[in-house]
């Protein structure tokens, strides 16, 4: 591939979404990828207002999906998208990849990366078959600090895990507030559009992606419990678990979306026979380190910070004191796929560090949890199941 940026172009995310101001704005960041075409929203008119203010010129905006992958794919390769990004309804997941994949094109996808976990396999099926790339944002697990728990972890700092506990609270939920017109709050309480999981599709993958990420293990058995706790609610809106590990400990699982007064508590601790870590997504770029023989250690993120782990300084853009967080994990991501995409072009094996990022294998992996966790909250007379399809 001659040097050039990666050309992006975009499933949903128009100027009416927050997560499609996200994408575009991490995607960009590292001056590597341009947004060239998309299909912005299922009603044109929005699509076409979006594209305008994105400076996309008006041939390229699609009035859907499949137009765009059918135009894109006929433009000579020194023009049409190199890869494009799906941050559509969950339903609306699979089709678009899996045409995108048959056109030659890499993919980026939102979680959960599809509507089913048949679906997912599907998918997965597709992107090995194929070669391509495809990249699933599981954005929190890029944060500076994560990779730094991750390392120290690997390093057996803490020695080896015993334990791990994993949350993530928000309260916008608290109240059907779907049923006062609020978008985001429609789909993601229907199960037609959602999936099987509500809560536990929603936030709860995020939750347990980042434990086994951590920890570099996989669960192999949970026991749930899902509440629909907004009454007539049709999804669960508030998901426990406790899990067991392939490496020999246990963990515990707690995602809410009806916590009353959170926004996005994140918080990861992981347990070992010498320490402990403990990280908050309220203070990304600290992590704290607690001992059984001597005092707390806080650890904080920055490009200067000599004690870092090599693998966390590369996540890392600024000097000590001045923040790191969301959109920089997006961008995360997004660099460490534009490298991936650009060096299997050019038929150069990619660096160790830029496939460092989640890909369909995660996908499907938070399918299997999510239909398990279903399997488990609405089994009332065996709590343990095993990983699905494990």
């Amino acid at each position: 591939m001659k040097a050039r940026k990666l050309r992006m172009g975009m499933i949903g995310g128009g100027s009416d979404s927050f997560i499609g101001g996200v994408h575009r704005r991490a995607a960009l960041m590292e001056n590597e990828i341009e947004l060239v075409c998309g299909c912005f929203s299922v009603n044109y008119q929005t699509s076409l207002a979006s594209g305008r203010s994105y400076y996309i010129p008006d041939e390229r905006i699609y009035q859907n999906w499949e137009e765009m992958m059918e135009k894109e794919s006929q433009l000579p390769e020194g023009e049409r998208m190199d890869f494009v990004t799906i941050v559509t309804p969950n339903k609306y997941h699979y089709e678009p990849a899996m045409r995108a994949l048959e056109l030659g094109f890499n993919v980026v996808i939102e979680k959960p990366m599809t509507f089913s976990l048949e679906e997912a396999i599907s998918l997965s099926k597709k992107v090995h078959e194929t070669g391509l790339t495809l990249a699933l944002m599981h954005a929190y697990a890029a944060y500076p600090a994560i990779k730094e728990a991750k390392a120290r972890i690997a390093h057996g700092d803490i020695g080896q895990v015993r334990r791990v506990y994993v949350e993530y609270s928000q309260g916008w939920l608290t109240d059907r507030v779907e049923l006062k017109g609020v978008a985001n709050a429609m789909w993601r309480s229907d199960p037609k559009m959602a999936g099987k999981g509500g809560c536990v599709g929603d936030i709860g993958t995020h939750a347990w992606h980042l434990a086994e990420y951590v920890t570099g293990a996989h669960v192999t058995h949970l026991c749930a419990d899902l509440l629909h706790v907004a009454e007539g609610r049709p999804v669960d809106d508030d998901a426990s678990a406790f899990l067991r590990f392939d490496k020999g400990f246990t963990g515990l699982l707690h995602a809410s979306q009806v916590a009353a007064g959170e926004e996005n508590n994140i918080r990861l601790r992981v347990y070992g026979t010498k320490g402990s870590i403990d990280w908050r997504r309220r203070d990304p770029n600290t992590l704290f380190m607690r001992w059984t023989d001597r005092p707390v250690e806080e650890i904080r993120m920055g490009n200067d910070y000599q004690y870092l782990m090599p693998s966390t300084k590369y996540y890392t853009r600024l000097p000590g004191g001045h923040g790191e967080g969301f959109i920089e994990s997006f961008a995360n991501i997004y660099r460490n796929f534009a490298r991936t995409v650009r060096a299997k072009a050019a038929g150069i094996e990619p660096h160790p560090e830029w496939l460092d990022f989640p890909t369909v294998d995660d996908g499907v992996r938070g399918m299997q949890f999510i239909e398990t966790m279903v399997a488990a909250g609405h089994d009332d007379e065996n709590k343990w199941h095993e990983w699905i399809y494990q």
